[in-house]
């Protein structure tokens, strides 16, 4: 299953369209600077932009995601923006844009990724296993919770919302003894102060798409496209084309605690995949590894992703997902 068209991270300069090309994004400090970057690298390239932001239906339900039971509650109003031609690129945070495709829309772009780990933010800096028993733990992602319970069953874990800094302050006024944030996130808003503990991939597999940044155009807009495809890293675009691949073959959306993550490393491309039990009881993983052809990099990485969903389903990794939905 393709989860986006192909397309081909190019060598050639960004051309320069007849005008201003209008960036749609989220009204989080967040989001707005994930846009203002996608802006520098544009002008960088001689491209004039102005961004449009906008106010996402999960900027505004602060149910658990879960609760709303809705697809592409940050990326939906972005992407309507770009199809009622009230912008021309919207850019997203990869983990939350849906892997169904729009055919109306197209993900043209994928920059070079920040950093993929998670950190444990606390005021005592603990570490996932210096964490006292019953600390109470706050997240919104199922993975990470999925992932904390099957490594300290003994945890509380409940459920956060809210932009970065609203979830900082409900860790500051003791709603939380710790909470679960992106690296990326914090390094973004440059947060050094923050108390955090970064856990390595093997503490906290991350999301698929986690670090990384979603350019996406109308299908129709060759001029807007020629302007903004040059910012395509194929690393990453490989890389991500097989962890949303995976993503997609497993049907897990946005709310199922499947975790991967991709990279190239000398000549290959190689996978590492999770998927969980709700409870954290169960776990299934899959590390693959194969050469890698740039020249045919979305069948390398649609490849790698069919060989892992094939292992894990046959191992009960679709039941485990089905838990969600029940």
């Amino acid at each position: 299953m393709s989860t986006q068209p192909p397309t081909p991270p190019s060598s050639e300069p960004c051309s320069s369209p007849s005008r201003s090309v209008r960036i749609a994004t989220r009204y989080s400090a967040l989001a707005m600077w994930q846009a203002e970057h996608v802006a520098n690298l544009l002008s960088n390239a001689g491209v004039a932009t102005e961004i449009v932001p906008l106010i996402s239906s999960g900027d505004t339900d602060m149910r658990p995601i879960d609760a709303t039971r809705q697809v592409g509650v940050f990326t939906k109003r972005i992407q309507q923006a770009l199809i009622d031609n009230e912008a021309d690129i919207a850019v997203h945070s990869l983990k939350d844009l849906p892997t169904e495709v729009d055919s109306r829309l197209t993900l043209i772009a994928v920059p070079p990724r920040e950093v993929v780990n998670d950190c444990l933010v606390s005021p005592a800096r603990w570490t996932l296993d210096s964490l006292p028993a019953g600390a109470c733990i706050g997240t919104g992602s199922r993975r990470r919770a999925a992932q904390l319970k099957n490594r300290r069953p003994d945890l509380n874990i409940q459920p956060i919302r809210g932009n970065l800094q609203t979830r900082l302050e409900k860790l500051q006024t003791g709603d939380f003894d710790a909470i679960m944030l992106a690296s990326a996130g914090l390094m973004r808003l440059k947060m050094d102060s923050v108390p955090r503990v970064e856990l390595s991939l093997v503490e906290m597999m991350p999301a698929p798409g986690q670090g990384a940044l979603a350019i996406e155009v109308r299908s129709d807009a060759t001029e807007i496209q020629a302007a903004t495809q040059c910012l395509n890293d194929l690393a990453t675009r490989a890389a991500v084309t097989a962890e949303r691949s995976l993503l997609a073959n497993l049907n897990g959306g946005c709310l199922a605690p499947i975790a991967g993550y991709a990279q190239i490393l000398e000549g290959h491309l190689r996978l590492d995949a999770l998927v969980l039990s709700v409870d954290g009881s169960k776990r299934l993983e899959d590390s693959r590894s194969i050469r890698f052809d740039e020249n045919h990099w979305q069948t390398c990485a649609e490849r790698i992703a069919a060989e892992a969903t094939e292992n894990l389903a046959s191992r009960g990794a679709r039941e485990l997902i089905a838990e969600v939905r029940l």
